[in-house]
């Protein structure tokens, strides 16, 4: 059973409801309902324009163990980063797994976050690196997902599969979610996610 949201329930400027908006370390994050002439899904998307560490927004009423995440998402701007991923088997904001695409680095990466500390994951098949370079380009609407079952993890980036990563740090059912970095103003939308029995 997929869910699929796409914030065109909740006013522009408001912050939709059932969700918890936090962060990883410092800082504030700021997510807001608002009007997107160029949303795949009109009029709303979610956006996210504070500054933290990790701002992160939290889909309270999820507990996922084995399933998908996916959302459309657009960077807009950002300095220091320009970044969106999405979240799974979350406990709370220091304990989740993220795959996040990077509009400035053109990479996409898989990552545990546990006790707030980020720690990449390595590819299987591939001795080290860092995640896989693909192009992510700013100001135009892409698809991220991460379907997990056990320790396996698939990332899907633009319809196409990127890689696998396999880790058992977390392996209990969680929330999903939405992440950024730093200083991304970064637009989401159509966030579909849903369970494997």
């Amino acid at each position: 059973m997929a869910e699929t949201l796409n914030f065109d329930d909740a006013a522009a400027g408001t912050s939709p409801a059932g969700w918890t908006f936090t962060i990883t370390g410092k800082g504030e994050a700021k997510w807001t309902v608002e009007a997107e002439p160029t949303a795949p899904s009109k009029p709303n998307v979610l956006k996210q324009s504070g500054r933290a560490t990790f701002p992160l927004a939290i889909k309270s009423d999820t507990s996922i163990r084995d399933g998908f995440v996916e959302v459309k998402f657009k960077a807009v701007t950002g300095a220091e980063d320009r970044a969106a991923g999405v979240i799974w088997r979350a406990k709370d904001a220091d304990n989740y797994h993220v795959v996040r695409a990077n509009a400035l680095e053109d990479n996409v990466v898989l990552y545990k976050t546990i006790k707030g500390v980020r720690t990449s994951l390595g590819i299987l098949g591939r001795r080290g690196g860092y995640g896989v370079s693909t192009p992510v380009p700013s100001g135009q609407w892409h698809a991220l997902r991460c379907d997990f079952a056990g320790p396996r993890f698939k990332v899907t980036y633009d319809g196409k599969e990127l890689f696998e990563v396999e880790d058992a740090s977390i392996t209990d059912a969680g929330m999903i979610g939405l992440w950024t970095k730093a200083d991304s103003v970064t637009l989401f939308d159509d966030l579909t996610y849903g369970e494997i029995k």
